[in-house]
C-alpha cells in the first residue's frame, strides 16, 4: 500500500523544524513571532475543480479592513445563503454547494476572506471577517443561511452577536473551545506551555479581554437574536475533535448536532448527502429559536 503524499507546505515544515529550538534558546523571539505566525494564514493553492467553480460565478468585490476583498455569486435569486471559508481556507470550498442550493432556489455568495485566497492582505483577525460579513449584506442583504467552515463558524457568530441579523448558521468543523484552539496551533509548529501563557496575556493586553471572549464557547452565550443552529462534525476530524460541538451544544441547547463518520476535517466540504441535508435545514420554515 503507497504511502499517503504528505501535503503539508513546506514553509511550515521548516517552522515546526525551527521553533522548538528558537524558543529553547531565545523564548522572548519565538513568543513575538507565534504572535505574528497565530493571525497570518497560509494560502494553499486551489485545486483545479475548485478554479473551474470559480469561472461559473459573477466576481465582485467589497473593501473591509482597508483591503479589496473577492466576493463570488453562484446563480440569481433573491434568495441568498453565504459561505464563509476557515482558516487557510477560500470560498471555492464549498463548490459543491453550488448546484444543490441553486437548484433550490437558491444564489450562493462567497468570499476570500482578508488574506485569503484572491483578497488582499497578509495577516487578518475574527474582528476582519466579521467587517467583511458587513459589508458583503450591504451587497446582498440578509441571507437566508450562513455556512460555515471551521475558523469561519466563530467568525460567524461573533458579527451575529455584534448584532449582524441571522437567520440560520451551519457551523461545519468549527472550534469553540479556547485552550484547545491555541493548542492545536502549537501542535503545528511544535511549540510548548510557555508560548501558550504569553500568548493569552498577549491578546489579554492588546484588546483588553481574554482570548477566550473571541471563541464560540463564549460569544453563543451573548447573542442577543433567534437564530438556528446546525452543527455538523465528523467523528474522526482530527483537527477539530467532537468535544467542540457537544460543548456548544451545551452552552446552546436547542443547537442541533449532525454527526459523521470517516469524512474528517475538509472531505465533509464535499459530501452529497451532508450537503443536502443542509439544503433542507435552511429549507425548513424558521422557528425563531431563542435560548
Amino acid at each position: 500500500m503507497s504511502k499517503k503524499k504528505d501535503k503539508t507546505p513546506a514553509l511550515l515544515k521548516l517552522i515546526r523544524w525551527g521553533y522548538p529550538k528558537v524558543e529553547a534558546i531565545f523564548p522572548p523571539l519565538a513568543y513575538r513571532f507565534f504572535t505574528t505566525l497565530f493571525f497570518t494564514p497560509l494560502r494553499y493553492k486551489a485545486t483545479e475543480k475548485e478554479r473551474k467553480a470559480e469561472t461559473f460565478s459573477e466576481k465582485f468585490s467589497v473593501t473591509a479592513a482597508g483591503k479589496k476583498i473577492q466576493c463570488y455569486r453562484w446563480g440569481n435569486s433573491d434568495k441568498s445563503v453565504v459561505v464563509v471559508h476557515g482558516w487557510a481556507g477560500r470560498a471555492t470550498q464549498f463548490r459543491r454547494f453550488v448546484k444543490p442550493f441553486i437548484k433550490a432556489g437558491y444564489q450562493v455568495i462567497g468570499f476570500d476572506g482578508p488574506a485569503h485566497g484572491q483578497s488582499e492582505g497578509k495577516r487578518t483577525t475574527i474582528v476582519e471577517f466579521e467587517e467583511t460579513l458587513k459589508k458583503v449584506y450591504e451587497k446582498i442583504g440578509v441571507p437566508e443561511a450562513i455556512i460555515a467552515h471551521s475558523f469561519g463558524g466563530g467568525a460567524v457568530l461573533f458579527a451575529a452577536k455584534n448584532s449582524l441579523p441571522v437567520k440560520k448558521i451551519i457551523n461545519i468543523a468549527s472550534p469553540t473551545i479556547g485552550d484547545k484552539i491555541i493548542d492545536t496551533y502549537l501542535k503545528a509548529i511544535g511549540g510548548s506551555e510557555k508560548t501558550k501563557v504569553f500568548f493569552k496575556k498577549f491578546i489579554q493586553q492588546k484588546y483588553g479581554k481574554p482570548f477566550d471572549e473571541f471563541t464560540a464557547s463564549h460569544i453563543i452565550k451573548e447573542i442577543n437574536q433567534p437564530i438556528e443552529l446546525l452543527l455538523v462534525h465528523d467523528e474522526d476530524d482530527k483537527e477539530v475533535s467532537l468535544e467542540h460541538p457537544l460543548e456548544l451544544i451545551r452552552q446552546y441547547p436547542s443547537a442541533r448536532l449532525l454527526k459523521t463518520k470517516g469524512l474528517g476535517h475538509t472531505r465533509i466540504l464535499k459530501d452529497n448527502q451532508v450537503i443536502q441535508k443542509i439544503v433542507t435545514f435552511v429549507q425548513e420554515p424558521a422557528s425563531g429559536s431563542k435560548n
